[in-house]
């Protein structure tokens, strides 16, 4: 997935009125700033209440979902036959801001922003990237991608992303 592509998807679903946020290896680029390495897809965050539109407009851009076993109606992938993947995470919450569905955003996780390509995006906040890609045993794509939050936004580094 090229930064071309993710900007694309982005502002098409912006000027729709469809509210998404980069998470993922994106997110850890438009938080610093730069695409540090190359992603095999986009992983975006979709309120509950925008998924409808959402999957309308990406299949008017060409996405449909592939099954493959994995799915649930809250994390799906959709792909284009271009070899593009979006992988989607859809929460909920409700109005005393708990989550009720889907992938469990905490509360406030979604409140950073970015830049991919010179164009701002939102995404999940640095502090909460930096959660996310510790709560799991690490590949070396999240060791780098820790250490570059670290670095940048002057987090300590786990042990185990050192």
């Amino acid at each position: 997935m090229d930064a071309e592509t993710v900007c694309r998807i982005y502002e098409h679903l912006a000027e729709r009125g469809v509210k998404v946020w980069i998470d993922g290896g994106w997110c850890v680029d438009a938080l610093l700033g730069r695409q540090t390495r190359d992603h095999p897809d986009l992983d975006l965050a979709v309120d509950r209440r925008d998924e409808e539109d959402f999957a309308g407009h990406m299949r008017g851009l060409g996405y449909v979902k592939r099954r493959d076993g994995d799915d649930t109606a809250w994390n799906y992938v959709l792909t284009d036959g271009r070899g593009h993947s979006v992988d989607v995470h859809v929460f909920e919450y409700d109005e005393a801001g708990n989550h009720v569905y889907g992938i469990a955003y905490p509360y406030g996780s979604l409140t950073g922003q970015g830049t991919i390509n010179g164009h701002t995006v939102d995404c999940v906040a640095p502090e909460w990237m930096l959660a996310f890609k510790t709560a799991y045993p690490p590949q070396e794509k999240d060791r780098r991608d820790v250490r570059a939050l670290g670095e940048t936004f002057g987090f300590e580094i786990p042990p185990a992303h050192r």
